[in-house]
C-alpha cells in the first residue's frame, strides 16, 4: 500500500502523504490536516480527482 500512487497528477504515494503528515507533532482534524499535505506534496491540486482518496489516507494514517 505504502508504494500505491495516490496523486497521479504530481505523483504523490502513500508513503509521501504519510511522511509529511507524521512530519506534524499534532494530528488536529482530517481537513486542516489535508490543508497541510497540499501544501507539503501538491496532492490534489491538479485535477483533483484523488480529493476522496487523499482524505480516506489521511483519515486512515490518523486513526493508527
Amino acid at each position: 500500500m505504502e508504494n500505491k500512487v495516490i496523486c497521479h497528477c504530481m505523483n504523490v504515494s502513500y508513503a509521501d502523504i504519510e511522511k509529511a503528515l507524521h512530519e506534524h507533532q499534532v494530528f488536529s482534524d482530517v481537513e486542516k490536516e489535508f490543508e497541510e499535505i497540499q501544501k507539503a506534496t501538491q496532492c490534489s491540486t491538479g485535477c483533483g480527482g484523488c480529493y476522496d482518496d487523499v482524505l480516506n489516507v489521511i483519515s486512515e494514517i490518523m486513526s493508527k
